[in-house]
This record gives structure tokens, sequence and C-alpha cells, in this order.
């Protein structure tokens, strides 16, 4: 099968599994795991923070950065399409008990002066206003340009707030801006980003910060039932990823790319051509020529998976193990279902 679906359904490569089946590892909740130890750093290093906390998820990296920033009833602003908000299983509600200010954007960006209108007072009828959540690259696809997220993080430390990145894919925006990873970490006091999608390890994310955050981050990962222990096997991958995976990631854009351009060439598939800016493709399909369900069944047939529609929005995701081949077999067996 050719999977689209996401850059989660990524193998680890030869190498990852090597590492792993070597790893040196200890008890992690004991804090003697060399090889977390050494992943924790390096991660820290990327993102320029003072430490980093090996987690099993990006959700879970998230969840514990409102966790660690806020209090029971304070207020964070969010993209209403953010991550956080809408994929994240309610938690910010429902584990870190803050309320949610969502932001409308047309582009999902959150801007300075949507920070300003948005934030609370003190006054004891209002909650606190306490986080601010960026996002980069974002869940659509797109990047945030890095002067919108510098003049956000601005906004919201000129008004006392802490700002927290969603940075799941902060390599490829990284990449599609042009600019270093540490120039777009630099926009946040505390970054979440994510080594089981395009860097292809099996399992886990950092959370990155000041050595206080972590220090608190690390206390709730505990109360979560997420304390490891022999964690040194999953960290070992990360490792992998973080010295070899970084350098392929231009790959999947190219074929993201590419498979956009192929795509945009079927009579009934309308490309969200702006969109493709990392390794994402959003597209529609025509409904007087095909259901969505009929589309994605026949994708199956075919042997390509793909999630189902968003709302009439279908998403190709390449990734880790996708070539060009697969690019132009997939383009093909879409034009083959169009035209019946």
């Amino acid at each position: 099968m050719i999977d689209l679906r996401s850059d989660t359904v990524t193998q680890p490569s030869p190498a990852m599994r090597r590492a792993m089946a070597e790893a040196v590892v200890g008890d992690d909740v004991y804090r003697d795991d060399p090889t977390v130890l050494k992943l924790e750093q390096r991660a820290a290093e990327l993102m320029g923070k003072e430490a980093g906390l090996f987690v099993s998820s990006g959700t879970l990296g998230n969840l514990l950065a409102l966790m660690s920033q806020t209090e029971r009833g304070d207020e964070i602003i969010a993209g209403r399409h953010s991550h956080i908000v809408t994929h994240e299983v309610g938690g910010a509600a429902q584990i870190a008990q803050v309320m949610v200010h969502p932001i409308d954007h047309p582009q999902d960006w959150i801007e300075a002066d949507a920070i300003r209108n948005a934030v609370h007072s003190e006054d004891i009828h209002e909650p606190r206003t306490r986080l601010v959540c960026l996002e980069n690259a974002l869940s659509n696809g797109g990047v945030v340009p890095l002067p919108v997220l510098r003049s956000a993080y601005d906004a919201a430390k000129a008004l006392g707030l802490r700002v927290h990145l969603d940075g799941a894919r902060i390599l490829n925006a990284a990449l599609a801006s042009g600019c270093s990873v540490q120039r777009i970490a630099d926009c946040a006091d505390t970054v979440t980003f994510c080594l089981s999608k395009g860097l292809a390890a099996p399992v886990g994310s950092v959370l990155t910060g000041d050595q206080a955050f972590i220090e608190r981050a690390r206390r709730n990962r505990k109360l979560l039932g997420g304390g490891l222990r022999q964690a040194g096997i999953l960290a070992a991958a990360g490792l992998v990823a973080l010295d070899s995976m970084t350098q392929r990631l231009a790959e999947d854009h190219a074929h993201a790319k590419l498979l956009g351009s192929l795509l945009a060439a079927i009579d009934g598939i309308s490309v969200e051509t702006e969109r493709i800016q990392i390794n994402m493709v959003f597209f529609k399909v025509d409904r007087e020529k095909r259901t969505p369900e009929d589309f994605l069944n026949q994708l199956k047939e075919k042997g390509i998976l793909t999630n189902p529609d968003d709302h009439g929005l279908f998403r190709f995701v390449t990734h880790y193990g996708i070539m060009e081949s697969d690019v132009r077999a997939t383009a093909q067996a879409v034009r083959e279902i169009m035209e019946g």
C-alpha cells in the first residue's frame, strides 16, 4: 500500500532499529537513562532552550505545557483550528482545566493585535489570561511567516504572558521558511516538537523550555502516568532522527509539490496549491463525478490509503518511505478514478 494518511505512519529506518537494539539504558524516572538524557540535551540545544523532556507524544507535550504554565481556571489564547483545540480530545479543558479563547484568522495565524484584543484584565469577573499557544507549521499545512510569529511573541511578552509553540513539524516550517529552527523557537518560551512525524522515529516528542518549567513538566508527566523506565530504547531512535532524518525533509516537500501539480492537472480535482508549503497536499473532489466515499474506497482498491475527507477536503501527506514513483502512481490512480 501507498500510505498517505499522515507522516506518523513512517517505519523506523534500519539505523534506528540498530540504535534501539544497542541502546544503553537506565531508569528515566530516576533520571539515569543516559540515552534519554542525551536526547533531551540535544533537543534543547536545537531549540535554543535550557532543558528538554522526552514524552511519548506531541499531545502529551502540549498538555504538559498547558498544565505547567497555568493554574486551574486560567485562560489560554489559541487558534480556533489549532491542534491543541481541535485534535487533542479536549485535554485543555478536561485535564489542564483551562478556558480556551479561540482566535479566528483566514490563514489560522495568531497576530499581535488579536492577542491584545483577546487578553483579559485582572478583574475578578474575568478569567486570567496566562498563556498564548502558537503553532508552526500549522495543522492546515501552512507556515506562519517569521515576522508574524515574532510580533505575536513580542505582544504576548509585553502583556506579561507566557508563550508555548506547538512545533510538531517545526523542522518542516524552518525548511519552508529558509531559516534556522532556533529562530522559530525563539518566538516562544516553551516548544514541543515531534520525532515521530517527518523525522520517522517510532515514538516520541520532546518538550523544551527553561529549567524550572521542565521540572514542573516532569512532575506533571509523572502525575499523568507518563514516567518512563528504560526509555533509552525509544530515545535512541530519536537521536538517529535528529542526526540524519532532518536532512531529508526537503525530499518530502518536493514530493508534495510534485503530487500537487500532477493532481491539479486532473479534471474534477481542485488542489489548494497555495497551501503546499511543507509535506501536505489538500484537494477537493468534484462531487458530481465522485462522492467522497466512493473516491476513498476506489483509492483503497488501487492500493492507496488516505483519511476520509474533512468537509469535502482531502489530504495527502508525503514522508519517509514515499518515493517519486509512489507520487506518480498515486496521481495516475486518481486520474483513473476521476475518468471512470
